[in-house]
């Protein structure tokens, strides 16, 4: 069984969490890292680390918002990929999660026509759809890339209720201090 360790302001700023995070993810679809740290005081974000022993497998950040759970960021070591990590995160997330508002995450879409990585998209859809997650009718594209949206709930999941989110969440960005 893995080991949780609840990441907060004292233990963000961690190298091995830094480089799991910069290299799971496309840098299009990356938050920087240290503007991660900072809204981590802002915002109601449930970032946790996965351990085997010593090793790091995995990481997870769940933003809370009033209507959802929204699962940001998951990743397991490239290296530990397709030896059940993954999974088992996953189950103890939702398990996590069992409360009154639905659990959602956006993934690239499988239906992409000129997506570069379409066997992946299929793979991490695939995953999903095994461990709970249904789809929505919903999705978005940024920059190029389309995004299927995903619940762990039988209740409607909307463009509006994805606008809404996508609104607060523009509100905080956009008041953040930058660094010159």
């Amino acid at each position: 069984m893995l080991r949780k360790i609840q990441i907060d302001s004292g233990n963000v700023d961690n190298q091995e969490l830094r480089q799991l995070y910069g290299t799971a993810f496309p840098v299009e679809e990356q938050i920087p890292y240290d503007d991660l740290i900072y809204l981590m005081d802002r915002l109601d974000i449930d970032y946790m680390a996965y351990y085997e022993g010593e090793m790091l497998v995995g990481l997870t950040m769940v933003l809370h918002l009033p209507k959802y759970n929204w699962g940001w960021y998951f990743a397991v070591q490239e290296q530990l990929r397709g030896h059940g990590y993954g999974q088992e995160i996953l189950a103890a997330l939702l398990g996590s999660y069992r409360d009154k508002r639905p659990f959602i995450i956006d993934i690239e879409s499988p239906m992409q026509a000129d997506a570069p990585n379409p066997e992946q998209r299929q793979r991490r859809h695939a995953f999903y759809l095994r461990n709970g997650l249904k789809d929505t009718p919903t999705s978005r594209t940024f920059e190029g890339i389309t995004y299927t949206i995903m619940t762990n709930s039988d209740e409607p999941f909307t463009q509006q209720d994805y606008d809404s989110i996508l609104t607060s969440l523009r509100s905080v960005w956009e008041n953040m201090p930058r660094q010159q």
